[in-house]
């Protein structure tokens, strides 16, 4: 099974590999989160007195969002775009499970999405030494709790995008839908941002409010607690799961098999 979902996932793989433009449009979303923070740096005096806590706002934002616009292109095309060209029968006549095959096209999606989380995270690294913000001495615990709570989103984003290609019958359905997702992030971020009392212990478990609570910590006071992060990626990996359970079970719907 794990060679047939490698299998999968390689071709996938190498078929978004082959789209440049969609790798270009996903290589501008994560590089748009570095760019807007840096520009916005310029027109803060220095000195001012919630400068640095805006920029922290705004970059953790758009490091949510870099998470779900990596697989996005790739999401949209693995089933709503073979199913509208009725090219998903001939992959599901071989003898491999759904499972298998739900498994293969999710690491895809998941693979593009920690791409585009990793060139937002280099870039705002650059941009954040850049620009001069003096952040505390950090620990090598709270490097590692970054992308250990980090990561379990952008395999999250990746889940919630392959599934709602599964319920779109076209490309063009699935760009919509996706599109929409995208702002999933942008909203959670900006309620923290703006209604900080909100950040109650409780929430710091969900996905998008506890790794941008967590980001926030890491970038403002370099403090982010490793079992919290732990907590937090295994609160998020618990969410994956069953949405892979249900892709599996679409696949074998013959409206999506046959692509009516």
């Amino acid at each position: 099974m794990l060679n047939a979902v490698r299998i999968v996932a390689h071709k996938e793989i190498l078929d978004g590999m082959r789209d440049v433009r969609s790798l270009v449009s996903a290589l501008l979303y994560a590089l748009m989160g570095p760019v807007v923070v840096g520009l916005v740096s310029r027109t803060i005096p220095a000195g001012a007195r919630n400068g640095g806590e805006v920029l922290i706002g705004m970059m953790s934002i758009f490091t949510l969002v870099a998470a779900f616009v990596g697989g996005m292109n790739v999401a949209m095309d693995l089933v709503a775009g073979e199913r509208e060209r009725r090219s998903l029968l001939p992959l599901l006549l071989n003898p491999v499970g759904r499972s298998t095959v739900a498994l293969g096209k999710w690491l895809a999606v998941a693979f593009f999405a920690l791409c585009g989380l990793s060139v937002n995270l280099a870039g705002s690294a650059l941009v954040w030494w850049k620009i001069g913000v003096r952040t505390p001495p950090l620990t090598p615990l709270a490097v590692l709790a970054v992308p250990l709570a980090l990561a379990p989103l952008a395999l999250l984003a990746a889940a919630v995008q392959l599934l709602t290609s599964t319920v779109c019958r076209s490309t063009k359905e699935a760009q919509t839908y996706l599109s929409l997702i995208v702002f999933l992030p942008m909203g959670a971020g900006m309620f923290l941002v703006f209604s900080p009392p909100a950040a109650q212990s409780w929430i710091r478990l969900l996905p998008l409010a506890g790794s941008q609570l967590l980001l926030e910590s890491f970038l403002g006071s370099g403090r982010a607690p490793l079992p919290a992060a732990i907590e937090l990626a295994c609160a998020t990996l618990a969410l994956t799961i069953p949405m892979l359970w249900i892709v599996a079970n679409r696949l074998q719907r013959d409206e999506i098999i046959y692509g009516s």
